[in-house]
């Protein structure tokens, strides 16, 4: 408190001087409209841009937030939607956000808590399980495209077997003439990937975009992929097709776990044709 004191009765004539300069710039900024407006604008910028840091910080640290808000109702519309086809209340195909419904399916939201994708045989880990209803063989896809299939299953936790793996294989078509091929990967680039199979009467062009060809029970028909990013002909065949993806492989956060669930009695139904 007495070095308080001492400071001000040193200071006393400057401190004076400041009182009566802040006194006179009040009173002419309350006299004059014009020096008013300026300081009440000069105000406002200052203070509008420091609300808009802390606003711009506070929807940083929200972001995460709502992501998963985003994902989990983006699934239940999706969900929402699925049952009204089981249902026979909507008994047309829809086409929504490029994905076709013609299979009745179950959307379940996961997180990835771990991504490989510098390796030959990547897999990613979601923090669902068979308590989520999760099992094996089951597709995987983000808004962008698809990601690639459950492998194993915990009670709180899936490793899926991505895309960026030398063993994946996943039906394709082109989209716009309905060829279909395979998917695989080389492992020469983490957002290319290859498609085989394609016939040559396919006549397909850089850019084209290449979706999931629903020939599995895996997929929907219809789920995007990529474009052609380039490709070589030879002996009237396709020597190579790459595929430059949708998806960037190294950064995936949220996912949805895909459930057919006419998936057990299609696989039934053919098994027991074969075997007959």
């Amino acid at each position: 408190m007495q070095q308080i004191i001492s400071f001000l009765y040193k200071n006393k004539y400057v401190l004076l001087f400041l009182l009566l300069e802040g006194f006179a710039i009040l009173f002419t900024i309350e006299s004059h409209s014009y020096h008013k407006s300026k300081f009440i604008n000069s105000s406002n910028f200052i203070t509008g841009g420091i609300y808009n840091k802390i606003n711009n910080f506070k929807e940083f640290l929200l972001l995460k937030d709502e992501n998963k808000r985003l994902s989990e109702e983006n699934v239940r519309l999706q969900n929402l939607l699925n049952l009204q086809l089981r249902e026979g209340l909507i008994k047309d195909s829809l086409k929504i956000d490029t994905v076709l419904y013609y299979q009745k399916y179950r959307f379940t939201p996961a997180k990835v808590i771990n991504n490989d994708y510098r390796k030959n045989n990547n897999y990613l880990t979601i923090n669902k399980g068979s308590k989520d209803g999760i099992k094996p063989d089951l597709g995987v896809i983000n808004s962008l495209g698809i990601i690639g299939i459950t492998k194993n299953v915990s009670s709180r936790y899936t490793t899926v077997l991505s895309i960026l793996n030398v063993n994946s294989r996943i039906n394709v078509k082109l989209k716009k003439s309905d060829h279909f091929g395979s998917l695989f990967w080389n492992n020469n680039d983490s957002n290319t990937v290859q498609l085989i199979d394609l016939p040559i009467q396919a006549n397909i062009a850089v850019g084209d975009t290449i979706i999931t060809g629903g020939k599995s029970t895996i997929f929907p028909e219809g789920i995007p992929v990529g474009t052609v990013k380039a490709f070589n002909t030879v002996n009237n065949k396709y020597e190579f097709i790459d595929i430059s993806l949708f998806n960037d492989m190294s950064s995936v956060g949220y996912v949805e776990v895909i459930t057919n669930f006419d998936k057990a009695e299609i696989k039934s139904l053919e098994e027991r044709t074969v075997n007959e």
